[in-house]
């Protein structure tokens, strides 16, 4: 089976930057279907454009544009390509990082796409350091990888405490479901007092459910902006905001710009 070194992977390298134990790297993926594989060190793929596959030696997972998918290093897989054109952003790690900034090596383990909305846009942010490469983005990546890994760590301790089942089905509505997302319409299909979803929801969400619902909109809309042919009311609409002011102030709460100031600084890099 092919290892692949650091900062080697399928496709059609755009751009790479290399600091302190991490490589951030850009590429448009060519190859219809790649050889079974694993890399020498763990690595993370948030998709920019299209549809991709990954597959390993347990399931298949769809990563359409917006997903972020962590694979382990000597993790076993293949990726193929499910749309014409496909690209995207890999945060890679030496190992001796997760030592050298004290955390954990077992932050995550194997191959799994991360479904939490925090970790997305912490992405977008960290994506958008990479293509501006000033004076000021080395300090902020760092912080950013720093905070990404405080919400990995707080996703994975969540994971071990003994969830409710309604937990899950209402992680799975907030992810899946496309209605208006009321507190009475959660309580309805969950069968649970809306008093204790929205107590019992910061303890598993790491965020009140208010938060949460914001973030995961803010999520969908990621690749849509990505997307220069979607107009920023349209992706308003699709998200459920309630119109494009109020997208753009959730938006700018996040970001710090509003989202056509963010499309402006990344579309000239897709």
């Amino acid at each position: 089976m092919k290892i692949l070194k650091e900062g080697t992977y399928y496709g059609k390298q755009n751009s790479e930057v290399s600091f302190n134990g991490i490589l951030l790297s850009q590429y448009k993926y060519t190859v219809e279907k790649t050889a079974w594989h694993y890399h020498e060190n763990p690595y993370f793929m948030f998709v920019l454009q299209g549809n991709m596959m990954d597959c390993n030696t347990k399931t298949k997972t769809l990563c359409p544009s917006g997903s972020i998918m962590f694979n382990n290093w000597q993790e076993p897989h293949y990726g193929s390509k499910h749309s014409e054109k496909a690209s995207g952003f890999h945060l890679e790690f030496q190992k001796d990082w997760f030592q050298n900034n004290g955390i954990t090596i077992n932050l995550l383990e194997g191959s799994q796409r991360i479904e939490n909305p925090r970790i997305h846009f912490l992405f977008a942010k960290l994506y958008r350091e990479f293509v501006l490469s000033d004076q000021y983005s080395e300090v902020s990546v760092e912080l950013l990888l720093l905070q990404i890994s405080e919400a990995l760590g707080e996703i994975k301790e969540s994971d071990s405490k003994n969830i409710p089942d309604w937990i899950i089905r209402l992680q799975e509505l907030l992810h899946y479901d496309t209605s208006e997302l009321s507190l009475q319409y959660l309580s309805d299909q969950l069968n649970v007092h809306p008093v204790h979803i929205s107590r019992a929801a910061p303890k598993y969400l790491s965020a009140s459910l208010g938060e949460y619902i914001r973030q995961h909109k803010i999520k969908k809309a990621i690749p849509l902006i990505l997307d220069s042919s979607n107009s920023l009311t349209e992706i308003a609409y699709q998200t459920g905001f309630s119109d494009q002011s109020h997208f753009n102030r959730v938006f700018k709460s996040y970001f710090e710009m509003n989202p056509s100031f963010y499309r402006k600084n990344l579309n000239k890099n897709l």
